[in-house]
């Protein structure tokens, strides 16, 4: 009597198993550092248009008032700096203060802060930088 052997056998199974928890043990940590670098490129990103719309702004109170000026945090807040609102921090630990602006006169830039604000603004200087909670973390 001859049996039909149909599918795997189990030795076949374990094989098939163990080549893919080794895929996906090599796959995991780089998806992560994916995941990371996007995060971070988000962030700079926004930083740039963030910085760049300050420039403008300072730029354009030279040409019309002849005395070159920063942004004052009110104005930052407004539409005056970011016509479409300020962009969200992707560091932010709370969504609804991501795009919030925290008056950074007293510090220098990459000191941690204790609000949830989404970026630190220094009016005096024209500095820009991510929001933290750890020291030099985030200081470009």
């Amino acid at each position: 009597m001859k049996l039909n052997q149909r599918g795997f056998t189990l030795i076949e199974l374990v094989i098939i198993i163990v080549i893919l928890g080794i895929l996906a043990a090599v796959a995991i940590p780089k998806y992560q550092d994916l995941s990371s670098d996007a995060k971070e490129a988000a962030c700079r990103s926004a930083l740039g248009g963030l910085r760049s719309g300050i420039t403008i702004f300072y730029a354009n109170a030279a040409v019309q008032t002849g005395t070159a000026t920063w942004p004052s945090i009110a104005e930052m807040r407004g539409s005056d700096v970011m016509v479409h609102g300020i962009p969200k921090n992707p560091y932010a630990t709370n969504a609804d203060s991501a795009d919030d602006i925290f008056d950074g006169s007293a510090l220098t830039k990459g000191d941690s802060i204790t609000s949830n604000a989404g970026w630190v603004y220094k009016a005096s200087t024209g500095e820009l930088w991510p929001a933290t909670f750890v020291n030099n973390e985030h200081k470009w």
